[in-house]
């Protein structure tokens, strides 16, 4: 097995690379991409630097550390950038700005309100007759806050 080791050299290195980025277009979702990488990198270092078979191995588990390090940081601000932005299965982010008629006055304070096809609690800082267009502005728990809808 060390034979086999010492006899690896730079072709070698980029063959490995280049499997391992053709198993990643099978599907693996990222897995093989950065090791596929690191390989490449070791057989561009093995074309100028000659190195021995435990300091190729070293140099590609560094690369590989660092390269899927690099993207999980990178893909992480991704995701919590996505996260506070959507409103994908979050009912009450996706009731903000929704507009209905009254069909009942709204007293000052609490009362109900048919949004959809759901009846919501909801708050208002003034009264509201009845056929009056008033519009969610947020939402607080599962209490809607509207008010009254401005022409523009």
């Amino acid at each position: 097995m060390i034979t086999l080791l010492e006899q690896m050299n730079a072709w070698h290195w980029l063959a490995l690379g280049l499997v391992l980025l053709l198993l990643e277009l099978l599907g693996t979702a990222g897995y093989l991409l950065w090791l596929g990488v690191s390989a490449l990198l070791v057989g561009a270092i093995m074309f100028f630097l000659p190195l021995g078979w435990e300091m190729q191995w070293l140099t590609f588990a560094v690369f590989c550390l660092f390269t899927t390090w690099l993207w999980w940081r990178y893909q992480h601000k991704q995701d919590r950038a996505g996260d506070e932005q959507r409103s994908l299965n979050q009912r009450s982010e996706q009731l903000i700005g929704q507009t209905c008629v009254l069909e009942n006055d709204f007293p000052l304070g609490q009362g109900r309100l048919q949004l959809g096809d759901t009846t919501w609690t909801a708050k208002s800082e003034s009264n509201i007759p009845a056929g009056t267009l008033v519009e969610v502005i947020r939402v607080e728990g599962i209490v809607v806050i509207i008010q009254e809808k401005v022409s523009q």
